[in-house]
């Protein structure tokens, strides 16, 4: 054991030996970009932050062979430029241990290599990093104040890659398997993240944990299957217990919420998003805990482009009683609001939903969700500007908006909606215990039970 430990001290000497960068090494250095949210802010001016020192930059070794681990050589780097300084990441790195950053103040991460984190799903099952909350996992996580995440996306690399394929094939037979985020944002106080890729999650992409000020664009997002294997879960981003949140200017590719507003995401923007393949831009899940309180307020989501999803504009809310949706995902009962959401300029391609409101996530029976209604309300909500078409599984049919109880929703509104359905009938949009005088849609009874496959 002492002979391993020394080798692994050495290994990590070696990693680190060489981290003051020379002049030469940072003249290829893509320069940190001028990142600000546009056109929307959330109402207040985004911490400035001051340039880094021109001698502090922080170089990391990739490690070679099979078997490495580079956790412990960035840790130090991290830990030596913090403060500062510059860390920069322009190798290969394979990271197979758990990262805590949380500590990270006045920094900047410059990522023009690839960081890789290994493949191992029952490793990562029992180390990664473990949250209460939909049974939550991270590989790493980032926090502090005054960070900023960078990349070159014209040069290629600049890749965080999760190598989820293993993780998705293990779902097939482990539907219980826990499966870490990508990236996990937790207690950040002004950061920025920009002009990076993210690849294969084995879980979400992003979650953003009580921080406030994070402002991420210019990202380039895919899950994607290499044997038609499904791809579990893959939220692009998730905005968990945090205020003043900017997520913009990106192209997402994936399987599940290209945006969700998790409990307590407050004043947050969505701007300038292209999302294919996902369960569309979602409030909710809300009102999964019975007992805790919800809430979800002062969101504008602005100038979407979304093709081949689930939903487009989503707000999903569980019942009033408690139900058993997935292996690892049941509830209802919490309490709660969401309120001010503005859907604003939204173009749709074959989602089979345009909107989509319930009441009643998670649970089969709609019955069961109109005796025991929803404890969490829905109301000022405004969809305006939206066009395009929706695809033909529900032709005539282009969205629903069913409240679990008159009382449960209020001041709903919709305006200029233009989506079409691909038959050129008139479309229609199931409506329920909602008002319907202002609604610019034609509203119909529900006719039939709901597709509860997304919940």
């Amino acid at each position: 054991m002492l002979f391993n430990n020394l080798l692994s001290a050495v290994a990590v000497s070696a990693l680190v030996s060489s981290v003051v960068g020379t002049s030469s090494r940072n003249s290829a250095l893509p320069k940190r970009p001028h990142v600000e949210a546009a056109p929307y802010g959330t109402g207040k001016a985004f911490p400035k932050s001051p340039a880094r020192s021109r001698k502090d930059f922080c170089y990391v070794n990739a490690g070679k062979g099979k078997n490495v681990d580079d956790a412990p050589g960035i840790l130090k780097a991290f830990k030596k430029c913090n403060k500062g300084g510059t860390i920069v990441l322009d190798q290969k790195y394979s990271i197979a241990s758990p990262l805590d950053l949380t500590w990270l103040s006045h920094v900047d991460v410059i990522i023009t290599g690839e960081v890789n984190f290994k493949s191992d799903p029952y490793y990562w099952a029992d180390h990664s990093f473990k949250y209460d909350f939909q049974n939550m996992s991270s590989f790493w996580k980032i926090g502090g104040k005054d960070i900023n995440i960078y990349g070159d996306l014209t040069k290629g690399a600049s890749l965080l890659d999760g190598h989820g394929q293993a993780y998705w094939e293990e779902m097939a037979v482990n539907k219980t398997l826990l499966r870490p985020i990508l990236l996990t944002i937790e207690d950040a106080h002004g950061l920025t993240m920009s002009n990076l890729r993210m690849r294969n999650p084995p879980n979400w992409f992003n979650i953003i944990i009580n921080s406030t000020d994070v402002l991420i664009s210019d990202l380039d997002l895919e899950a994607k299957s290499l044997n038609g294997v499904k791809i579990a879960n893959s939220d692009g981003w998730d905005t968990y217990r945090s205020d003043r949140i900017v997520i913009q200017d990106s192209v997402i590719n994936n399987t599940d919420d290209c945006v969700s507003f998790k409990p307590n995401s407050t004043n947050v923007v969505v701007q300038n998003l292209v999302c294919n393949g996902s369960h569309g831009i979602s409030v909710g899940s809300l009102g999964q805990y019975k007992g805790e309180t919800d809430i979800v307020e002062n969101l504008y989501i602005y100038n979407i482009s979304m093709s081949n999803a689930s939903d487009g504009a989503r707000i999903k809310v569980w019942p009033g009683v408690e139900t058993a949706f997935q292996d690892l995902l049941n509830g209802g009962g919490g309490l709660g609001r969401v309120r001010n959401v503005t859907y604003d300029t939204f173009h749709h391609e074959n989602n089979d939903n345009a909107i989509t409101i319930t009441q009643c996530y998670g649970q089969k029976n709609q019955t069961l969700c109109n005796e025991f209604p929803a404890n969490l309300t829905i109301e000022d909500v405004t969809m305006k500007n939206f066009w395009g078409t929706v695809s033909t599984k529900y032709d005539p049919r282009a969205g629903s908006l069913v409240c679990s109880a008159p009382d449960r929703c209020s001041n709903i509104v919709a305006e200029d909606i233009r989506v079409q359905v691909p038959s050129k009938k008139p479309p229609v949009y199931d409506c329920q215990n909602i008002d319907t005088s202002t609604l610019d849609i034609t509203c119909r009874d529900p006719t039939s039970a709901r597709d509860t496959t997304n919940g």
